[in-house]
């Protein structure tokens, strides 16, 4: 008998090391609406190229407050379940992801650092492609910009419509500014749709900076 609960007890406290030796390498960065975020969750996104992190600044701050930014929107999007992603769409997105990083083996020694698997790793994929979906059906065809917008446009941004040190005409250049204007709206307005969404979801950040 003593040695049976002798037994039990060492594996409680295998257990238990296990655990606090797990702790040490991985920590919980921040909950929304109860789901966790990991350090392992940042450090994954930001080597897969998932979020490309600032070459200044907190890097793991600003990719953490992305994930954030990922996980209200997926709320959102489980709420109203837009059309799957093709699977066809799904291995695109894989195979650019694998040529970003530069070869098959590398993106296997990352999944192994980070304890994915290819199947979680392909829902990772899906995911964001059914959030580009929802944005594209919300906010895409909202914003067309005016006549007027889109010469001032053109005028107050040259940078961006000279080619070899010379300005485009306006006439050739008029889709592209069209374009910028629509983006830089649309960026506005998901910006503060995720403002709504964190009001109303609870998050709570754990990771301080320098601790």
């Amino acid at each position: 008998m003593r040695g049976r609960r002798g037994l039990v007890v060492g594996l409680l406290l295998l257990l238990l090391s296990i655990q606090l030796r797990a702790d040490v390498i991985d920590r919980i960065l921040a909950t929304v609406g109860g789901a966790l975020i990991l350090q392992t969750d940042v450090v994954a996104a930001a080597r897969l190229g998932f979020v490309r992190p600032p070459a200044q600044g907190d890097s793991l701050q600003w990719t953490l407050d992305r994930l954030i930014e990922r996980r209200l929107m997926l709320i959102e999007v489980d709420r109203y379940g837009p059309p799957e992603p093709d699977r066809s769409e799904v291995d695109r997105r894989m195979q650019e992801m694998d040529s970003r990083i530069g070869s098959g083996e590398r993106l296997d020694a990352i999944i192994r650092e980070t304890g994915l698997s290819v199947e979680q790793l392909r829902l990772y994929v899906r995911d964001d492609l059914r959030i580009d979906g929802y944005i594209e059906q919300r906010f895409g065809a909202t914003f067309q910009p005016s006549e007027d917008d889109i010469v001032r446009y053109y005028r107050d941004h040259p940078a961006e419509f000279t080619r070899d040190g010379k300005l485009r005409p306006f006439n050739d250049a008029r889709d592209d500014a069209r374009a910028a204007i629509a983006a830089q709206l649309r960026a506005a307005a998901v910006r503060e749709w995720l403002s709504g969404l964190r009001r109303r979801t609870e998050v709570n950040v754990l990771y301080f900076p320098g601790r």
